[in-house]
């Protein structure tokens, strides 16, 4: 069992006072596989005060170093590459061929994208008779879903990051263990303490305080439609920046020009099924011609019907 209840705020893994822990609990098969503490308000301020005192000095740091910073986490991602691979397969469920192939890879990919957009990036440029300076916001508090860890915590940190900004992140209480691993390799990269912080718990309250926070000054969020509508209420006290990206359905349409119908409906129809059907863009909502209709009920039937659902570390 994986017990992991500190958080990592200001460069150290540190006790809660809350006593209060979050049963993981490995999809597959139902078993409990460890426990993560519930953090509090406090647990929030404390990271957000750590986060806004590495901003006045990360802030300032040159491109060049960013550029370093970067660098180091793609070589020690790459070192836990297996560690965050086993991690995911066991907390979200996801085969080890998709976590190694996809899960995890994205991560890498995301890390290597901004690394490059950095290096091109144009922080000041002369225009005309004027100069347009781009500056770090701030302080960013980060929510992340369950279904695509890696994939959307790497997304919003590495773009920090290059931008000189700090931030506090609150992953999904149902996958923990990512951002947990995460921080040890950021924390083996020699990203300053204080720059990136982690707090586990529940939406409600420690999504919730990291979002009226008033030293927060943006938030980016990624979840359901209901969780988004409430960060955008309480960062509207602070007129905080908010950037979210919310639940919805996936149009997959049809037309009656298409060269081979059974292939198409077959083809949208298992791609629902990717990642347990956990993915936010998975086609499920397939829109077809009347004269078709029957014939894709039937296709996307039989497809549905001989789909195996098995031991993702089989």
């Amino acid at each position: 069992m994986k017990d992991k209840l500190n958080f990592y705020i200001n460069g150290q893994w540190v006790e809660s006072d809350s006593k209060e822990r979050i049963e993981i609990i490995n999809p597959a098969n139902e078993e409990l596989i460890g426990h993560v503490t519930s953090g509090t308000k406090e647990d929030i301020n404390k990271a957000v005060s750590a986060a806004s005192d590495a901003f006045q000095t990360y802030q300032f740091s040159s491109k060049e170093d960013r550029i370093e910073i970067l660098n180091n986490i793609i070589t020690e991602y790459e070192n836990r590459y297996d560690d965050l691979v086993q991690v995911i397969t066991e907390e979200m469920g996801a085969p080890t061929w998709l976590s190694q192939k996809a899960q995890a890879s994205t991560g890498i990919k995301n890390l290597h994208e901004t690394l490059d957009a950095l290096k091109e990036y144009e922080f000041e440029k002369k225009e005309g008779d004027y100069t347009l300076i781009r500056e770090p916001i701030g302080v960013i508090g980060m929510i992340t879903p369950w279904n695509w860890p890696m994939n959307q915590i790497t997304t919003k940190a590495s773009a920090a990051l290059a931008a000189g900004c700090s931030m506090v992140l609150k992953p999904s209480e149902i996958s923990p263990y990512c951002a947990l691993l995460l921080a040890e390799i950021f924390d083996k990269a020699g990203v300053p303490a204080g720059v990136f912080n982690v707090v586990n718990g529940y939406g409600p309250i420690v999504g919730a305080a990291l979002s009226d926070h008033p030293d927060v000054a943006m938030m980016s969020f990624t979840g359901s439609t209901e969780a988004g509508i409430a960060v955008a209420q309480a960062s509207a006290v602070s007129v905080k920046r908010v950037h979210q990206e919310l639940g919805g359905k996936s149009s997959n349409i049809i037309l009656d020009d298409v060269a081979d119908l059974e292939k198409s409906v077959k083809g949208g129809a298992g791609h629902c099924f990717l990642n347990s059907g956990q993915s936010c863009n998975a086609p499920t909502k397939m829109l077809v011609s009347e004269k078709n209709y029957e014939k894709a009920v039937e296709v996307a039937a039989q497809t549905a019907n001989s789909t195996t659902v098995g031991d993702p570390q089989g």
